[in-house]
């Protein structure tokens, strides 16, 4: 899978990268959810049907961030890696990140097809019914059908439903803000994940018996809801059950300046300092709580650990 970054105005250097007819895949693309997945399959699916290249053109960094309209986009489902790394198992054989500034964030609809899409050579260009693009967010779908003829087809995919709910980006934001790992995982396809790298901490959970390994995010993933969690840690090849806390530890802290997050591990032994571990956001077992001793601590910790356990396991055997 070939990877090009592109920079508007695209100059004929550029375009020349992968000179080759090409369905293309167009969208922001967070989190690669299932909605997501069906818009760039169907993109897949038409470039072998028809014998083109199959594309995926995705924008960095969030259109909204650019345009200060961040808010919670600050942060992201999948960033850019962990995005691409989807788009390549979805079977891309080219992949386009623009990056989004503000001279390409003034680009009208119709130079965004003369300018951007043409010279690429897209014959079939495959988008979600809520695609927008172009100024002020001012071309539609039905836009880009337009603006394509006579040269270029438009496939414009429906909505994919799922209990009655659009699947979406914001749907899986508002799941995890509220502590429904399961509910992220149904839209997602698969569980809700954030990659780390383990850093030293204070060392207070090896004294009470429950060695944590203190998570220091790879990059601005939007995080779930502060509370205690039953996950998956992927290290060095394996999955490993785990309990994880994200939260300001509030028994040893009056206040910190932002949430942590810490994993002990179920049943493994070893040492995890400066490796990179992803976990996997499973079920959602209590808030955090401030106790009133250390003992009323490791107490709670160890009905988790518990827990955790035998939720994963009932997991694991579905």
């Amino acid at each position: 899978m070939e990877i090009i970054s592109l920079q508007y105005p695209i100059v004929s250097s550029q375009a020349a990268l992968t000179a080759k007819p090409k369905t293309l895949a167009i969208g922001h693309f967070d989190g690669v959810h299932r909605g997501h997945q069906n818009v760039i399959r169907h993109a897949m699916e038409t470039a072998r049907a028809a014998g083109l290249q199959g594309a995926i053109m995705t924008f960095h960094p969030h259109p909204k961030e650019v345009l200060g309209q961040s808010g919670q986009y600050t942060a992201s489902l999948t960033p850019l890696d962990e995005k691409v790394e989807r788009f390549r198992k979805l079977g891309a054989q080219v992949v386009y990140i623009v990056n989004f500034d503000l001279e390409f964030a003034s680009v009208t609809p119709a130079d965004f097809v003369e300018q951007v899409l043409r010279p690429l050579q897209v014959k079939k260009a495959t988008v979600g019914f809520d695609f927008t693009f172009g100024a002020k967010g001012a071309g539609k779908p039905e836009t880009l059908w337009a603006l394509g003829e006579p040269d270029i087809e438009v496939e414009i995919v429906d909505p994919f439903m799922q209990d009655g709910d659009k699947v979406s980006s914001t749907l899986i934001r508002e799941a995890l803000s509220e502590g429904r790992p399961e509910v992220a995982e149904q839209l997602l396809g698969e569980p809700y994940q954030v990659r780390g790298v383990v850093i030293h901490g204070e060392g207070r959970g090896r004294t009470i018996g429950f060695p944590t390994a203190n998570i220091k995010q790879e990059a601005a993933y939007v995080i779930p809801r502060q509370g205690v969690y039953a996950v998956m840690v992927q290290v060095d090849g394996k999955r490993v059950p785990a309990v994880l806390n994200i939260g300001v530890k509030p028994t040893f802290h009056e206040k910190l300046p932002e949430p942590v997050m810490e994993a002990h591990l179920l049943d493994f032994s070893g040492d995890l300092y400066d490796k990179s571990i992803t976990v996997q956001f499973i079920s959602f077992l209590r808030s955090e709580k401030k106790f009133g001793s250390i003992d009323e601590l490791i107490a709670q910790i160890k009905s988790d650990a518990e827990q955790a356990s035998s939720v994963l396991a009932a997991y694991n055997k579905n």
